[in-house]
């Protein structure tokens, strides 16, 4: 939903005028029973939302499905999340979305462990050895015929550590050009870091609009990027 205070937002979630978001990021081997389990009662109730839909959503604020919307997002980059996740939402019929790191699909499959260690990618033992921990460019465009994929900045950085123009450049505004440039698609939405929402700060803001997102996943909002009231932008 957008950034409509506290009164739009109970409204919005009263006239049900709301999507639900549910986080994943390393989906090792030794959980695709569970997270095949979990999806599986989390279809019974709920639809995926495909991009297309998401934007009808925003557009009129209804939903056309019978049962109510959820988007599972898997966080990273992780070639697990091709192996495991993707397998697990194709069986099911659910539509994933998956924010990636571009830098840690960048990196040499030699250092990925080190570039997880040192950007806060969790890793499970089980990995460890792989000689490969991260996607490839190759299967960030296979799955982004099936799902939507979209970066999750480039190094994994908060807002908080984008401080510069040039980091401005390399986070925001390249992992978007270096996506489409895969996919054949424009990368739809981007995410920090810890989750800061759309508004936090004027630089950045332009920054996402400028590159060309259409929205920002947040931990408490789907924002569609657009003008925000002075009084609810950042410095």
């Amino acid at each position: 939903m957008s950034p409509l205070g506290f009164a739009g937002h109970q409204e919005a979630l009263s006239q049900g005028r709301f999507v639900r978001v549910l986080n994943f990021h390393n989906t090792a081997e030794a959980s695709r029973g569970a997270l095949r389990s979990d999806l599986a009662k989390l279809r019974e109730t709920f639809a995926g939302v495909t991009l297309e839909e998401l934007d009808g959503f925003f557009a009129t604020g209804t939903w056309s499905e019978d049962r109510p919307a959820v988007i599972p997002v898997f966080y990273e980059g992780y070639r697990n999340n091709v192996e495991v996740a993707a397998p697990v939402c194709d069986e099911l019929g659910l539509t994933a979305w998956f924010f990636v790191c571009t830098g840690f699909v960048d990196c040499p499959p030699a250092e990925q462990e080190q570039f997880a260690r040192s950007h806060n990618i969790d890793l499970l033992p089980a990995e460890f050895g792989r000689d490969r921990l991260a996607m490839s460019w190759d299967e960030v465009g296979e799955l982004s015929t099936r799902h939507v994929v979209t970066p999750h900045t480039a190094s994994h950085d908060g807002i908080a550590d984008i401080v510069t123009d040039d980091d401005l450049e390399r986070e925001i505004v390249e992992p978007k050009r270096r996506m489409d440039a895969v996919t054949g698609q424009s990368a739809p939405a981007m995410a920090y870091l810890w989750g800061s929402p759309f508004g936090t700060s004027r630089r950045h803001d332009d920054a996402v609009r400028a590159a060309g997102y259409r929205y920002v996943f947040s931990n408490t909002m789907v924002q569609q990027v657009g003008s925000l009231p002075a009084a609810q932008r950042g410095a």
